[in-house]
């Protein structure tokens, strides 16, 4: 008689498991860089932060490491970082964000994060979709054009162009933050009724 082996599970600090921790690391040193206005800096970090978070998740899909940790604690070091980062610069002057913006951001990220966490304790996967991604993509582009514009703060003949690009990104941002929110509403109260 032939022994079945039960599937081996990745273990739970695993290389895209340590690479979502330096990530939850990098958004901290963001948030002292921020405070600080050193928005060269800010730049570099950020970008490393967005390196280890596609980074994580390909070696996660390819060496087949993803684990239930990972599907909970990336997406919340997503949100402790891009939360965190509009949350530091709303008081800043030159990033050109309103209360209102980073509200926005702020509560979609809570909520949906909360009826996420609800569906998948009921057993129901409830993964990001294209626009939960483009959502994510506008809203790192962003952080990346408000700390370039506010880097050019001593150049006046191209913080024009750094401000406009900024203002352009941070509104597209906004329509699909709330879009991708009330896409997931929508998908939510499917499932629920279903």
């Amino acid at each position: 008689m032939a022994t079945v082996t039960p599937p081996t599970r990745p273990p739970v600090f695993n290389v895209p498991n340590q690479l979502t921790a330096a990530r939850l690391v990098l958004g901290i040193v963001l948030f002292l860089l921020i405070d600080w206005q050193d928005w060269f800096w800010c730049i570099l970090v950020f970008a490393a932060t967005a390196v280890t978070d596609w980074l994580d998740g390909y070696l996660a899909r390819k060496q087949g490491l993803v684990s239930a940790l990972g599907r909970v604690f990336d997406p919340l070091v997503d949100k402790v970082l891009i939360c965190g980062a509009y949350i530091f610069l709303l008081p800043v002057s030159g990033a050109g964000l309103a209360p209102w913006m980073v509200t926005v951001v702020v509560g979609r990220e809570l909520i949906i994060t909360g009826l996420r966490s609800f569906l998948e304790n009921k057993g129901t996967t409830f993964g990001a979709d294209w626009l939960g991604k483009l959502k994510m993509g506008l809203q790192c582009s962003a952080l990346f054009a408000i700390f370039a514009a506010l880097s050019q703060q001593g150049w006046p003949e191209s913080a024009w162009f750094f401000g406009g690009v900024r203002d352009g990104l941070i509104y597209a941002m906004l329509a699909a933050t709330a879009l991708s929110g009330l896409q997931y509403l929508w998908r939510a109260a499917w499932m629920i009724k279903d």
